[in-house]
């Protein structure tokens, strides 16, 4: 290991939320380098255990985020920001778009942790994820003096304070509006005229079920309505939840509050069993079919059973068609259903997958690879997406929509051979990661401008909704 203290930072990386800084200025204290893709879940949760460690540990470590983009649109400052801040993320972060300070702390994966003794000597560098990083992090830091209030660094141009915060899933019925408001770790029921009429969720990041008053989610993300139940993947939990719409009462299927290994078969204690990053929702033949953008596959919780099925999926990122456990997915975000297919937005990929209900079989849509994207509408052999985040199907025609988050479009597939076709919008939207169809409307959320959207598919009109409580 380097003992000689390290180079220092790239010269023309952008600092997204705090004033430029040097590694030799920060000598004094010790130093972690995270160098992440902002598109990650597994960077996601890197990011989520340092910040628990810094909670725990106030002042004694300075944390620098390196964001190394893999997509084009994450070289855009305020994009690759935006991905952070849904994450939580307050730490110093500077853009490493040229992939210049990735050469230069010879950085080989996604997450790396590099970490600089107070001298600004790398000790030890965490790559990946599954190590003990509470233990080697005490280590850098035992000894150190914690930093003072006023040196800590402040966050600059922090994110407007609205009714929502970065929401994520959504839900439409005749009547109503559900939104995962996935900042404020709450799920919001309104008035298709943007209402609030009830929250679920105490608003602070917690685990906690109960009625309305009591409950608590972590950044939930997809949502999934089946009669009076609503299921939520309430994503920074690892769990999935659902609330009795009748009662507002919520509580716990599966998940322990932490990532891990799900495990085939019966959930006997819900709170004993693991799920890894759940981000998408939707429920066929009494089954919740969910993509577990953590380990890379698609998972059904039987509710009548109360078991769990590894359904498709070998764990590995990348591209693959195939039977069952054969396939392979790059982190799948969302998942709809019809007539015994599952169809499934691949975000990594920037692809769209579908899967036969019986049998498992999955193939490709659309998408070239997990390292293929772009921005071309046509047939599906040549047809391009960039991150697509959500899709949702409509009730009265073999369409797929999609939002096409890393190109800010919404856009569409004809089901049984059709094109790929882009929706003329008015403007570009800003990291669209949400959509639901529903009283004669498609429903955006449109993430990165903590909006939710109407588009009317005959007049063309897109609207903002004005939530209001």
């Amino acid at each position: 290991m380097n003992v000689q203290p390290v180079q220092d930072l790239p010269e023309f990386a952008t600092w997204l939320n705090a004033a430029p800084s040097t590694l030799t200025e920060m000598r004094g204290r010790p130093v972690a380098l995270a160098f992440v893709n902002a598109a990650s879940v597994w960077c996601a949760q890197r990011l989520a255990e340092l910040e628990q460690w810094r909670s725990r540990n106030p002042g004694r470590l300075q944390l620098l985020v390196l964001q190394v983009p893999r997509f084009d649109h994450e070289r855009e400052p305020e994009q690759a920001l935006k991905l952070l801040r849904r994450q939580g993320l307050s730490a110093p972060a500077l853009l490493d778009a040229d992939w210049d300070g990735w050469r230069r702390f010879n950085v080989t994966a996604w997450p790396t942790l590099v970490l600089l003794d107070a001298q600004g000597r790398e000790v030890d560098r965490l790559v990946g994820l599954g190590d003990d990083m509470e233990r080697t992090l005490n280590a850098l830091c035992q000894g150190s003096r914690p930093l003072d209030g006023e040196s800590t660094p402040r966050e600059l141009h922090p994110e407007p304070r609205g009714p929502l915060r970065f929401p994520m899933g959504l839900v439409a019925t005749t009547e109503r509006l559900y939104i995962a408001d996935s900042g404020h770790h709450r799920i919001l029921e309104c008035s298709h005229g943007g209402r609030v009429l009830r929250q679920f969720g105490l608003g602070t990041a917690d685990m906690m079920d109960g009625g309305p008053g009591e409950a608590a989610f972590n950044r939930p993300q997809g949502l999934a309505l089946e009669r009076e139940w609503l299921y939520v993947a309430d994503t920074g939990n690892h769990a999935l939840r659902r609330i009795h719409l009748l009662t507002g009462q919520v509580d716990t299927l599966c998940g322990n509050g932490r990532p891990g290994e799900p495990a085939e078969g019966a959930v006997n204690d819900p709170r004993q069993a693991s799920l890894n990053h759940p981000q998408g929702l939707v429920v066929a033949d009494n089954q919740v079919h969910i993509a577990m953008a953590g380990d890379n596959r698609i998972w059904s919780y039987h509710l009548g059973q109360r078991t769990l099925k590894w359904r498709a999926g070998s764990g590995a990122i990348d591209e693959r068609d195939g039977s069952g456990h054969l396939a392979a997915f790059a982190q799948p975000a969302a998942v709809a259903a019809v007539q015994q297919v599952l169809y499934v937005c691949d975000a990594l990929g920037s692809s769209i997958r579908s899967m036969q209900l019986r049998g498992d079989l999955v193939q490709t849509l659309v998408g070239h690879g997990p390292w293929s994207f772009g921005d071309q509408d046509g047939p599906r052999t040549t047809a391009q997406l960039q991150y697509p985040q959500a899709i949702a199907l409509s009730p009265d025609a073999p369409l797929l929509w999609i939002a096409d988050a890393g190109n800010g479009r919404l856009r569409t597939l004809r089901l049984g051979g059709g094109d790929l076709n882009t929706l003329e919008l008015p403007r570009r939207l800003h990291g669209p990661a949400g959509l639901a169809l529903g009283g004669g409307a498609v429903w955006i959320a449109e993430t990165d401008a903590h909006a939710v959207l109407r588009f009317d598919p005959v007049s063309g009109v897109l609207s903002d909704v004005p939530i209001s409580e």
